[in-house]
């Protein structure tokens, strides 16, 4: 049985004390940070940028963070500064560039992993051209932008779709999905095809986050 991982986004988390809601969450199984970076341009919202990323590691935080940049234009010295504060891989959009081939080449020149992120309105054959080099797919199931939405059910027939044709090429690709995944919607998003699923709200919106970690490690038999 393939290993899933669960990658909590610090969108939803409480800035007040950042890093210790981090820490708790990788102390009670989380395998990896995430970082929604949003620039009020790709969509209409702000959050934050490479300063709390340095914040985290310079506070002893070591675990895989990935930096999913929702940015127009994606541009490579926001990329560098990313990685030269500990981002381990670096998640773009590519409608968001006109040489992605080049962006993706750049990231990849710094040992750094790169990510491909379709949001519900962007169709599979952009992958096509770039499933040789990227190390990630991330299926945005809501609208990007906001957390708390619900999952657009269509986006089901999507993963699976994706899942087919990763499984074709037979290389070592991870599918992510990010956006409205809780307890109860989990274990099929799993089962169409994810390798990793982004938890927001379904997290951080709760009181016992080893509880809930302990919940849906449950229903993914992790």
């Amino acid at each position: 049985m393939k290993k899933i991982l669960l990658a909590p986004s610090i969108l939803s988390a409480n800035f007040c004390k950042l890093g210790k809601e981090v820490r708790q969450v990788l102390q009670f199984g989380a395998d990896i940070i995430h970082f929604d970076v949003m620039d009020n341009h790709y969509v209409p919202n702000i959050t934050f940028g490479p300063l709390v990323l340095e914040s985290l590691r310079n506070n002893n935080i070591v675990h895989p963070i990935e930096v999913h940049l929702m940015v127009h234009p994606v541009t490579k010295i926001l990329i560098k500064n990313f990685i030269d504060v500990g981002a381990t891989t670096i998640i773009v959009h590519p409608e968001t560039t006109y040489d992605l081939n080049n962006i993706i080449n750049f990231i990849k020149s710094f040992g750094c992993k790169v990510g491909l992120a379709l949001s519900p309105n962007i169709e599979i054959n952009y992958l096509y051209p770039f499933l040789d080099i990227i190390d990630i797919v991330l299926v945005m199931s809501v609208m990007p932008g906001f957390g708390g939405q619900k999952f657009l059910l269509e986006i089901f027939q999507k993963i699976s779709c994706i899942r087919k044709l990763l499984n074709e090429q037979k290389n070592t690709i991870l599918l992510e999905v990010d956006g409205g995944v809780t307890l109860q919607n989990v274990k099929k998003i799993v089962t169409v095809g994810a390798d990793i699923v982004v938890l927001g709200t379904s997290l951080f919106g709760t009181n016992d986050y080893q509880k809930t970690l302990k919940n849906f490690k449950k229903i993914l038999f992790i």
